[in-house]
């Protein structure tokens, strides 16, 4: 129980830091972070609450993550439900908060994206489903490899939460361009409930996108990362 409450909190905090900075502080007149702000929120997230809640629960925050450790063989499938729930609850809580905050502004227009993730017409460059589908396979995949390479007893010591949030920094600088960047479902979702119409239609790609990423991920460290 007190993993699966940590992974709500965890997954709130990274709704509300990085799709908070997106919609409140990316383009904010004259001082906006940008996209690279967005990018480096994100990863602060992962970072802050690696070192938060990583003893207690690991730190997924992310249903493709989860499911990503359990395909590698460092995650019980007994917990997977638990903690999906958690990660998708804490990340609508999140968007709630932030529907909150920014429709106290004149002018707010939660259709415009609220930082839904999309393709094609509601891709931030226009980006065709398949590049897509491409790109959340593949950074999901990578974002697997960092993850599970990280934090093998193998690998220095402490260091963990640093590589994994500077990875999902860099997945972000990639790809906001092409889908405005999920690599985790509960984000997707997260917001997309509160915009609903498009970004409902669109989200099951944030969701199959991703899972297939990490699970090839996991596979792939499989390979790679076992003692000969």
């Amino acid at each position: 129980m007190k993993a699966t409450i940590a992974e709500f909190f965890g997954t709130f905090w990274l709704v509300l830091g990085g799709c908070g900075s997106a919609v409140l502080a990316a383009a904010f007149p004259e001082v906006g972070i940008g996209l690279m702000g967005v990018s480096l929120a994100f990863g602060l997230t992962v970072v802050t609450m690696a070192y938060g809640i990583g003893h207690i629960s690991g730190c997924h925050l992310n249903p493709a993550v989860s499911i990503g450790l359990w395909a590698g063989g460092r995650f019980e499938a007994s917990k997977l439900l638990p903690y999906i729930a958690a990660q998708v609850l804490g990340a609508i809580v999140a968007g709630g908060v932030l529907y909150l905050i920014a429709s106290g502004k004149a002018g707010f227009d939660v259709s415009a994206g609220f930082a839904s993730n999309g393709f094609g017409e509601h891709s931030p460059g226009k980006y065709s489903l398949l590049s897509a589908l491409v790109t959340e396979v593949v950074m999901t995949m990578m974002f697997l490899l960092v993850i599970l390479g990280a934090t093998d007893k193998r690998a220095p010591a402490g260091f963990a939460p640093l590589a994994i949030g500077l990875c999902l920094t860099l997945i972000h600088l990639i790809s906001i361009p092409v889908t405005n960047t999920s690599v985790n479902p509960a984000r997707s979702t997260g917001v997309a409930v509160f915009v609903g119409d498009w970004a409902i239609a669109q989200l099951w790609l944030f969701w199959v996108a991703p899972i297939a990423g990490a699970v090839l991920g996991a596979l792939a460290y499989r390979v790679i990362g076992t003692d000969d």
